[in-house]
């Protein structure tokens, strides 16, 4: 299916839905434009007709949406959303008229707004003319943007349309972006939509149409979007509560929700409004979400719900979590969302005094963010309100428990409730809803039944998190087994005793016996040598985002202990310094970056601790500082040793690898192994090496609290496996392949061998792709196993040198090389000295987007370096590369001479393809491509520059090449050269180009038949005034209207 049948089904779809298709060439309007003037004033005068608005009235609204700026295209967004959303203030031209409340779209009453999905939308940038393939209008407003690729060409990817979104149409027509709510891109098989502003992997699908239903994926995803994101009410509630800007943003930051958060916040919205008392049981339902799945933003989105409910008439809404960095974390996003809550009151509370002054004479509204720790056994009533909704994040926790416990104390019998008991206490009438990654009884019990489930294998899927790998090396720092198995006993004990809170005491009497196995100095010592050689290994092999890895110890003393031990190994890993060796920063960085660490403690001061820990571990605000750095990139903190802290509700999207050595109960486990699932680019899954022996109690838990059902959590055996299965299959196809040199060779040795491995794998096309489909098979998965022992020397040799062949082609055949800063170093410095060598220097110093690559690649020397290269494959992989890429630029100014010199290259390139393995034929074969192909580029680049010598424009050639053309065509271009010179075609074309300028600038021009049989008749009367024989008229007529729409479509 290509492009335009894409498109055409999508519009089918939209028509199902209810939508007005219209095809952008039918529309009336000036291409500058890109609002449906006519549908806004429609709906306007109907909207408000019973307050007499008047056209004027009407296109004065319209007027200030069209003038107001685009620039800064984040900020002109934010605003015009806003008025969208929430509506604006009207002064009426009579001015003993009352101002009208103006709303752009009814989002109550979707019948009453104006649908449309148009395609082939022209718009008019600042320089060029830009043709979106579909816009969603609501009411004329420009909402969706949607691109689409063809699904059978390799090279035509969503990525290409998300970049041409993000980048080239914003760029040229942000006029158009200004009103966007969101983008969508498709090829048919892939849909993802997003923000304009979020980065390519923050795109997803929406791959259910309701809740209940089964995802789907494939060409079954494009329906559900269709029918499920852009079904009419659906749209417009998206648009009105699920699209989030910050107050304030330093990095564009828009947040659009995914199926999942949608589904969520407005089924729990509904449930609160069943359950609320005084008729319901205060029961507002839980919500079972993955952790990492984007709980906080769901979160708020119900908050906004809540608040601009009428049926709820303002509530007052308390979030509770059970932790102070979770409540700083969404008191950051909370307190940043003011305006799109629509309250001004959103605060952190310090106090549970604090919260009684807040809420003391308050009858509705407010959003107050705080800990359950905050409610001690102060049993006074703050509020018996009905209309107060309390959100608990981490629900599975603190926040369920209800029950008494009862201890005898040498004083006495002691009494004591749960924190949950005296929040409940506090706040009787309230409506109780819980949001929990790992939901046990008690959270139903307090909370209500799951309301909404979204899993982690549903979160893998969808690409929101990665899936988590597991490497279990209990065995290796472990010195006595009968150890390993006092360890399991206590997972069976807690697993026989249902780890729940009456059996607390009994726990903590098995972690403390475990404590001392933990903390013997020998095991700690062996665990630290093992750790420092497997991070080592994993960051030397790129096998890592950038190198942030988390540890987790049993208790403080043992964490001091590992801290210090590595320290005595690694002592440089405890110096000062704003990034590692090598990282280049920008001026901005240097300001944010702070010299630091690379190894850092984690934890809270206690007031025992020794002064050596007390001073490393530091005030508040540098454990704040802590947390700021660890999620920067590029800052030289890379790993964080920690007990208790950022094991929930920590984000780090680079973090990669979790280190455990302490034992975890299930629910709580799933929460720490999750920290290393978020998504980031160039991260594949998330690595938990196992030190303490985890491995049963974690695939429990993931059966409990997840969807894993007989496949339990991939295990590092499994990618080893995979590694030397690929390696076998590799040997066999280079058998008659001599990659001793590699090995064993000098420098220049190795690069030879290097180069000539990159010629064997393109004897044919099949032997090529099928090497670069089992060397994408082997990278996966040594970047998971890479950091372990199981591979030999020898295997890891053998892996080098077959990334680095794939380096090469890669490189060759797309353009870029991603591999290459994950090779082993010893290749990437023969890269990197390869400057001189024929052929892979060129693969990695071409680059297409410098200012000199047309310049470069048209000069003497360069071809002259081309020729020089004597790997044939490689030489014609890279003029194949560099005709591409030169034919498609000259294409977009001169569609004539484009599609002759891509006829040229594609006969040649077949002939290319057409190669097989047989030594005899490819000479014949190889030599004969290489040599024509370097010719088609010297014609290439004589032909762009050949408008010079006319003292024409470049855009002027192209006009003249249509007229020579058709002149040879007809045998009467000597003839006509010979009477009337070849001046007189000169001037014909800059007189057509003067022509073809003057009817474009109309949008749709093309389509217009009036416009149309007026040009025809210019361009017919112009070919008369030169002479130019009346046969062709017609002829010269299709090609120059085929050149001006290239022009209006390509140029640049």
């Amino acid at each position: 299916m290509n492009e335009s049948q894409l498109e055409m089904s999508v519009m089918e779809l939209f028509g199902q839905e209810g939508y007005e298709y219209i095809h952008g060439e039918s529309l009336f309007r000036q291409s500058s434009d890109v609002l449906l003037r006519e549908d806004l004033k429609a709906y306007l005068l109907s909207r408000y007709s019973a307050e007499g608005m008047t056209e004027t009235e009407a296109e004065s609204i319209i007027l200030s949406l069209v003038r107001a700026s685009h620039e800064p295209l984040y900020d002109a967004n934010r605003e015009m959303l806003h008025k969208i959303t929430e509506g604006f203030i009207f002064r009426r031209e009579d001015k003993t008229k009352k101002d009208l409340f103006i709303r752009l779209i009814d989002f109550e009453t979707p019948k009453n707004n104006l649908f449309k999905v148009v395609n082939q939308f022209e718009v008019q940038g600042m320089e060029c003319l830009r043709i979106p393939d579909a816009v969603v209008f609501i009411n004329g407003l420009p909402l969706v943007v949607i691109e689409f690729k063809s699904a059978t060409r390799e090279n035509a990817t969503i990525f290409n349309a998300y970049e041409q979104l993000a980048v080239r149409y914003t760029r040229d027509i942000p006029d158009l972006f200004k009103y966007n709510a969101f983008v969508v891109i498709s090829d048919g098989v892939n849909n993802k939509y997003g923000s304009l502003f979020a980065d390519y992997d923050y795109f997803y699908a929406w791959r259910k149409i309701e809740d209940d239903e089964t995802e789907v994926d494939g060409i079954n995803s494009l329906y559900s979007m269709v029918k499920g994101l852009f079904r009419k009410d659906r749209l417009l509630s998206v648009i009105k509560d699920f699209i989030f800007f910050p107050d304030q943003s330093q990095n564009e930051l828009k947040v659009v929700c995914r199926y999942p958060q949608f589904f969520a916040a407005t089924k729990l919205l509904e449930n609160i409004k069943l359950h609320q008392k005084p008729e319901g049981d205060g029961k507002g339902g839980t919500y079972f979400g993955a952790t990492g799945c984007g709980k906080s933003f769901t979160m708020l989105f119900l908050t906004r719900m809540l608040m601009r409910s009428e049926f709820f008439k303002s509530p007052t809404i308390v979030l509770i979590t059970d932790r102070t960095d979770l409540d700083t974390q969404l008191s950051a996003t909370f307190c940043n969302a003011k305006k799109f809550i629509g309250d001004e009151t959103v605060e952190s509370i310090e106090s549970r005094a604090n919260l009684r002054k807040k809420l003391q004479g308050r009858a509705s509204g407010g959003v107050y963010l705080t800990t359950i720790q905050k409610f001690t056994e102060d049993a006074q009533l703050l509020s018996d309100r009905t209309n107060i909704i309390c959100i608990s994040d981490e629900a599975h926790r603190s926040q369920v428990n209800l029950e008494q416990k009862v201890r005898v104390t040498e004083n006495g019998v002691e009494k004591k409730f749960g924190f949950a008991k005296y929040l409940h206490d506090s706040f009787p009438n309230a409506t109780y809803v819980g949001f929990t990654g790992t939901p046990i009884d008690a959270t139903i019990d307090v909370f209500g039944p799951v309301v909404s489930k979204y899993t982690m294998t549903e979160s893998v899927k969808d690409g929101i998190t990665v899936n988590l790998v597991y490497e279990g090396r209990a065995s290796k720092v472990t010195l006595d087994k009968s150890k390993l198995e006092e360890i399991e006993a206590y997972y069976i004990q807690c697993a026989e005793e249902g780890a729940n809170e009456n059996q607390i005491e009994e726990s903590k009497k098995a972690i403390a016996h475990l404590d001392v196995i933990l903390g013997d100095p020998d095991r700690l010592k062996a665990i630290a040598k093992d750790f420092v050689a497997h991070y080592e290994k994993r960051v030397a092999e790129g096998a890592t985002v950038c190198g942030k890895a988390m540890f987790v110890c049993a208790n403080r003393q043992i964490a001091y202990k590992l801290y210090q031990y590595i320290q005595e190994i690694r002592p440089e890993w405890t110096e000062l310094r704003e990034a590692d060796e090598g990282v280049v920063l920008s001026e901005k960085e240097r300001k944010e970056l702070k010299p630091i660490a690379k190894i850092n403690l984690v934890m809270t001061r206690s007031k025992d601790d020794p002064k050596p820990l007390w001073d490393l571990l530091g005030t508040d605000d540098y454990k704040k500082e802590l947390d700021r750095q660890f999620k920067k990139a590029k800052s030289n903190f890379k790993i964080a040793i920690v007990v208790d802290m950022w094991l929930t509700g920590f984000d780090v999207p680079e973090l990669d690898t979790m280190y455990i050595d302490k034992p975890v109960q299930q629910h709580t486990l799933i929460q720490t192994i999750s920290r290393v699932n978020r998504v980031c680019k160039g991260k594949d899954k998330g690595l938990i090496v196992d030190y303490i022996g985890i491995k049963n109690s974690m695939n429990k838990a993931l059966r409990i609290y997840t969807d894993y059902k007989e496949n339990d959590l991939e295990e590092i055996g499994k990618s080893v496996v995979i590694v030397r299965d690929t390696l076998e299959i590799l040997d066999g196809i280079f058998k008659t392949f001599n990659s001793k040199p590699f090995f064993e060779g000098t420098p220049t040795e190795q690069l030879d061998c290097l180069n000539r491995a990159v010629e064997f794998v393109q004897l044919s096309k099949e032997l090529e792709d099928r090497f670069m489909a089992l060397v994408k098979r082997l990278k996966d998965a040594y970047n998971l196993c890479s950091g372990g022992d199981e591979l030999t020397d020898g295997e890891r040799d053998r892996i080098h040198f077959y990334l680095a062949v794939r380096s090469v082609l890669f490189k060759l055949t797309k353009g870029n090389a991603p591999d290459t800063e994950q090779m082993n170093k010893r290749v990437s410095k023969l890269i990197e000295e390869a400057i001189q060598a024929e052929g892979v220097s060129e693969v990695f110093t071409i680059e297409k987007d410098t200012p000199r690559f047309e310049q470069d690649i048209f000069s003497d020397e360069y071809l002259e370096r081309i020729n020089r290269i004597p790997l044939v494959n490689t030489k014609i992989k890279l003029l194949q590369q560099l005709l591409k890429r030169a034919i498609d630029d000259y294409r977009k100014v001169n569609r004539i001479k484009g599609v002759d010199f891509t006829e040229r290259m594609n006969a040649i390139v077949d002939m290319y393809n057409a190669r097989r393995k047989d030594k005899t034929f490819a000479n014949e074969v190889l030599d004969d491509v290489a040599e024509q192909l370097t010719k088609l580029l010297e014609d290439l680049g004589k032909d762009r520059m050949s408008f010079e010598a006319l003292h024409i424009s470049f855009e002027e050639k192209a006009f003249f090449d249509i007229l020579e053309s058709v002149a040879k065509k007809y045998n009467f271009y000597d003839e006509y050269i010979k009477k009337y010179g070849e001046e007189s075609l000169v001037s014909l074309a800059k007189d057509i180009k003067v022509i073809v300028d003057d009817k474009a600038k109309y949008a749709a021009w093309s389509a217009r038949d009036d416009i149309k049989a007026e040009f025809k008749v210019n361009i017919i009367l112009k070919l008369a005034d030169y002479h130019y024989p009346p046969v062709t008229v017609d002829e010269v007529y299709k090609e120059v209207l085929a050149q001006a729409i290239n022009f209006r479509k390509f140029a640049e």
